[in-house]
């Protein structure tokens, strides 16, 4: 099943698209879609996914609220090496 979605891209960004999608004698909408699922077939496996950046921020919010922070202060210790 496909849905219709719309994109609203800054007028240089369409005319570029428009270029490419003209060069290779193809509609702009299938050049869009071609380059979205190479893009999401080059994706690297190893990138987050939105569950594990999920935990991330539920975890960092546990933290924050149980009082596991440290001052923002001790955020620099170590870093600015003279």
């Amino acid at each position: 099943m496909s849905k219709p979605l719309t994109i609203h891209l800054p007028e240089d960004l369409e005319q570029e698209l428009t270029l490419r999608a003209n060069q290779l004698n193809i509609p702009l909408e299938s050049f869009v879609l071609e380059s979205l699922q190479q893009l999401i077939s080059q994706s690297d496996p190893d990138d987050d996914s939105i569950e594990s950046v999920r935990e991330g921020i539920r975890q960092g919010w546990h933290e924050a609220m149980t009082g596991q922070t440290h001052p923002i202060s001790q955020l620099w210790n170590g870093i600015d090496a003279d």
